[in-house]
């Protein structure tokens, strides 16, 4: 480990614009791989000689990899030191993709695909390390740097992925995805800095029933994960249907064309930061989660009732809808890493477990729904998705520690809402590694609600 990585108590690890770039940069090359088949799956299909439903399996096997990796690796990561763990996870990963570069057997593709999966899930181990490392201050903002390096590795792996498939062999955007995470691996080696384990001796299997337990006795978490789901399903029902309607009249678009859309995420990377620093930083986190759901619901209003003659309501609802669903997530990752910073890997993970559903459900119910009625019946239930997750927004105010209520007051000023003591963590018979002084004084862990009010 180079010397300038080592952890020293007495100088811990500062958190500079460079630091924040280069855990950005990571998490776009390393969620990329979850992506790079989506645009191609017809072009796998002819070079295996498969159907297309067996090609989309590449693409679901690789959602699937990534789901159990969320569940069952991303709580490691309050056990283990996190700097070995990325550094294993990404070089395991990168090494186990030469072999979807090389293979001629569809089997082993799609199970590599599974394999590879598992190990993409380095981004949301950054995650709540950007949460360790960032000053209260600056801790909103500095998330959305990192999820707005999510959202471009989307964006770049299924562009990249369709034009580099259509002018040479697909296999070389494989190749591609190849370097870039042994690109990320030496960056990642030499300027990561080491941290030190936040639970020593804490117990696998306890930390996994720990976080079923954090659903039930935080009402700050499970209104968070509610609104995940929610926000989640309403992503993924909209580009899921977003196909079917510029595949067919009166647009006809080719996938080229429909690929292009991807680029509207380029907006979001511009703007998260931003909304970060003047709203998300300075206002309750609850503020900034219902402000981000009432711009996509307005997004997605105009889009329902024009997308069927004007291309223009498909491209308000996706600008508008991916920057609210990033604002909302941002805010809403904030406001959760304060109930316990011992705990925030799992945290993350119940967070995004719920997302990751909100995701299954939304494809489901969003391909039946514009096979029976078309774009405004689809629509319609992201109308419905949002429209709940405003309501599940409004019912529990930011300073309110019971599971519905504004009984603590109205006002949205972030230095308005009073520091509280640190929150017990569930697993108090656990021994914690030493904690790193805190880089802000404004460092407050949220309250533990109690299990009713």
């Amino acid at each position: 480990m180079p010397q300038r990585c080592r952890y020293d108590p007495e100088n811990p690890p500062s958190f500079t614009l460079s630091m924040n770039i280069l855990l950005a940069f990571s998490g776009t090359f390393t969620v990329a791989n979850l992506y790079y088949a989506q645009p191609i799956l017809n072009v796998l299909a002819e070079e295996f000689d498969v159907s297309y439903e067996r090609a989309s399996n590449v693409a679901a096997l690789s959602q699937a990899g990534y789901a159990v990796g969320l569940l069952f690796l991303c709580p490691l990561a309050d056990m283990v030191p996190r700097r070995p763990f990325i550094l294993f996870l990404i070089w395991v990963t990168a090494t186990m993709w030469i072999g979807l570069c090389l293979t001629t057997k569809f089997d082993v593709f799609i199970s590599l695909s599974f394999l590879c999966g598992v190990g993409t899930v380095t981004p949301q181990l950054m995650l709540p390390l950007v949460g360790d490392l960032a000053p209260a201050h600056r801790r909103a903002s500095s998330l959305s740097v990192v999820v707005s390096g999510l959202a471009l590795g989307l964006l770049i792996a299924r562009v990249l992925s369709g034009v580099v498939a259509n002018f040479t062999s697909w296999r070389n955007i494989y190749w591609l995805a190849f370097g870039a995470q042994y690109l990320t691996l030496a960056l990642l080696f030499f300027f990561l800095p080491d941290y030190p384990t936040k639970n020593i001796g804490l117990n696998y299997f306890k930390a996994l029933w720990g976080m079923a337990v954090m659903v039930v006795t935080e009402p700050l978490l499970l209104q968070a994960c509610i609104i995940g789901f929610l926000l989640s399903a309403a992503f993924t029902s909209f580009w899921t249907t977003l196909t079917f309607l510029l595949a067919s009249p009166p647009y006809e678009y080719t996938s080229l064309e429909i690929g292009c859309f991807a680029f509207i995420g380029i907006v979001v990377v511009a703007l998260a930061p931003i909304w970060s620093r003047l709203i998300t930083d300075r206002f309750a986190f609850l503020f900034s989660v219902v402000l981000g759901l009432a711009f996509e619901f307005v997004g997605i209003v105009i889009s329902t009732f024009t997308g069927s003659f004007t291309v223009a309501g498909p491209i308000i609802h996706a600008i508008m809808m991916d920057s609210g669903a990033n604002f909302a997530h941002t805010a809403n990752r904030s406001n959760i890493y304060n109930l316990d910073s011992k705990a925030r890997n799992r945290i993350n993970t119940v967070y995004m477990v719920f997302a990751f559903a909100g995701q299954i459900m939304g494809t489901s119910v969003g391909n039946r729904l514009y096979a029976q009625g078309g774009w405004v019946w689809s629509g319609g239930s992201n109308i419905a998705f949002i429209g709940v997750a405003i309501i599940v927004g409004i019912i529990r105010g930011p300073r309110e520690t019971g599971w519905i209520g504004w009984s603590k007051g109205w006002n949205i000023k972030k230095d308005d809402i009073p520091k509280a003591e640190p929150a017990v963590s569930t697993d108090t018979d656990v021994e914690a590694a030493p904690a790193p002084p805190e880089q802000s004084n404004e460092e407050g862990l949220a309250e533990k609600a109690p299990a009713s009010k």
